[in-house]
């Protein structure tokens, strides 16, 4: 439904901008408003550890090989961008990937949280991220051609998961749940080649350690765009999230790396 509801917005922008005509193609460091709605074909690889809450060391385990997750698919993608002044803007964007999967317990146990799933048990799990960025964008450098800005976003983050066994004998379930906001800087840059074409990048990582909470989350991408309506451009491009946390807190100890990347497609309407 979530992909249905995607490609139904993405195609009315882009009707809506259709009608919309310009004198000029004005220039993509210039524009005051921009959405863009796409997919994302994403390749991801992630590792679990979910230590027990009487601080017995997790299986540390692949989501992708011993949960069975998907470790290719599609994916909605949207972002927005507001100019409050010639040189400050307010970007917005918001990611989300839900996989599931099954598999069966190999020879080894497999220690997860507060849960033990004996070999030859049926896993079903699924695990769940989700991301909504908020940053502040300001241009040192602004022209008709190019625009440079330093960043600085907050991106707030849930992650759950949830791994049972469901069969006549045995009825085991874990689920765990982190979620918190999450501070990046980095730069955000276009170049407009010519009137119709322009390129755009973005890399935003921070690395924090707190107490005993050990966690880094980074951004980054990249685009090429085609305008072939003054306030309608078509892209391709690249992008990518790597996440890390670590803990050794005593509610929530553990370890969650994710590492998701792909080519995009999208659709962007700009005023």
């Amino acid at each position: 439904m979530m992909r249905i509801a995607s490609l139904t917005l993405l195609v009315s922008f882009a009707l809506v901008a259709h009608r919309v005509r310009a004198d000029d193609y004005l220039s993509p460091t210039d524009e005051r408003v921009r959405i863009s709605i796409g997919a994302t074909y994403l390749t991801s690889a992630t590792t679990l550890q979910s230590d027990s809450s009487a601080g017995m060391g997790g299986t540390l385990v692949s989501g992708e090989d011993e949960f069975g997750l998907d470790k290719s698919r599609w994916e909605p993608d949207f972002q927005a961008l507001v100019r409050v002044a010639t040189r400050q803007r307010l970007s917005f964007d918001y990611f989300t990937l839900d996989r599931s999967g099954n598999s069966i317990v190999g020879a080894t146990p497999i220690l997860f949280g507060d849960a033990t799933f004996l070999p030859a048990d049926p896993l079903q799990t699924q695990l769940s991220l989700r991301t909504l960025g908020i940053t502040y964008e300001y241009s040192f450098w602004h022209s008709e051609t190019v625009e440079l800005a330093a960043t600085l976003g907050v991106h707030a983050t849930d992650i759950s998961s949830t791994v049972k066994v469901q069969t006549e004998t045995r009825h085991v379930i874990q689920t765990e749940d982190e979620s918190g906001p999450v501070p990046t800087v980095g730069l955000d840059g276009t170049w407009v080649i010519s009137k119709r074409f322009y390129v755009d990048g973005r890399a935003q990582y921070l690395h924090v350690h707190v107490d005993n909470v050990d966690g880094s989350l980074g951004l980054y991408e990249f685009q090429g765009l085609y305008r072939y309506r003054p306030n309608v451009s078509v892209g391709l491009g690249s992008s990518e999230i790597r996440a890390h946390i670590a803990s050794t807190q005593g509610s929530t100890p553990g370890l969650f790396e994710f590492n998701t990347k792909g080519p995009e497609m999208f659709v962007r309407v700009s005023f």
